[in-house]
């Protein structure tokens, strides 16, 4: 089912009407009609581009899968394809929902790949701001742009808070676990994800707001200026967090080797004390004459010297922080 809005120099003046009065509502002057399909088949996308004459190549877009955030511009029409993106801490994965806009002075078409992104928070913020519905569908696409956005800051936040706790486990005195370095790995190849749908957004939303484009009016330039910062902002803040991955990585694999050493450096030396009984007992066992041979003072010195060898390398260990 197809949402639907019609506005009427800037009131909104019918809503969830059937696709099939699009037309009627476009031969009203002054009247800005918004379509919206979430997965929709090949047949009511036609039918609609039969309608408004959207070029086949954005249709063809819009019904493949895994655009990247582009502007093209055709006769009649943009097409603009962005992507909505919502983390899963627990799972460590990026959700992301494909959203596909043809772009006219009278109409704005939104074609949504599932309801990953639901279209309730896009209609609150068109009504909040109700007042800047006279300037047609450039508002209509800077509130959709607007929600996007804004989900890509809440995403941000999600991986800040998750690499700080990241940071903190790596110092922590029990091991990392297998699953949570799984984890780690997970939510870095979601951070990698994230980067590549937000950067190819810049040049898109940068591409919207060039004077030559008409569909938006001189006094939403602001608007789509602030959205363009917040793209700034979040682009900035991603390419940040790959550096601070980067560093936990190098930091935690250096901390693997440190830990190594001083396993490593314990068990040398606790290997290197019990030689030394080792050494004098095997030496003593001998079927060959020794000093002190089959005399008590000899089993004596025998464990004196075990002793005072083995006493003087724990010292010695101790002191420089093997042990």
């Amino acid at each position: 089912m197809a949402l639907t809005r019609a506005y009427c120099k800037g009131v909104l003046e019918a809503e969830g009407f059937p696709v099939a009065d699009v037309s009627e509502h476009l031969e009203r002057p002054d009247t800005v009609v918004w379509v919206d399909f979430c997965g929709p088949s090949k047949e009511q996308l036609h039918e609609l581009a039969d309608e408004l004459g959207l070029h086949e190549l954005a249709v063809e877009d819009a019904l493949e899968p895994h655009q990247r955030a582009k502007l093209d511009h055709y006769a009649t029409h943009l097409f603009f394809s962005c992507h909505a993106v919502q983390m899963d801490r627990d799972e460590g994965l990026l959700a992301q929902s494909e959203i596909d806009a043809f772009i006219n002075e009278r109409w704005l078409v939104t074609v949504r790949k599932n309801e990953g992104f639901p279209m309730d928070p896009v209609l609150a913020r068109w009504d909040r701001s109700s007042d800047l519905a006279v300037h047609g569908v450039g508002f209509l696409l800077y509130g959709l742009l607007d929600v996007v956005v804004d989900g890509y800051f809440e995403t941000i936040q999600a991986f800040d808070d998750f690499y700080d706790e990241v940071s903190e486990a790596m110092f922590a005195e029990t091991p990392v676990q297998p699953s949570a370095q799984k984890h780690w790995f997970q939510t870095r190849q979601a951070l990698i994800q994230f980067h590549r749908l937000v950067v190819p957004m810049r040049e898109a939303v940068s591409g919207l707001m060039r004077r030559e484009q008409s569909t938006i009016d001189e006094d939403l330039y602001p608007y789509y200026q602030d959205v363009y910062d917040h793209v700034l902002r979040v682009s900035e803040s991603t390419d940040a967090l790959r550096d601070l991955v980067s560093t936990i990585v190098e930091t935690n694999l250096s901390l693997r080797d440190y830990q190594t050493n001083q396993i490593m450096k314990k068990v040398t030396s606790w290997a290197a004390i019990i030689a030394v009984p080792t050494l004098v007992t095997g030496w003593y066992g001998m079927n060959v004459p020794y000093p002190g041979s089959g005399e008590t003072w000899g089993v004596a010195a025998a464990a004196v010297l075990v002793l005072l060898m083995s006493g003087a390398l724990y010292l010695v260990f101790k002191r420089r922080d093997w042990l």
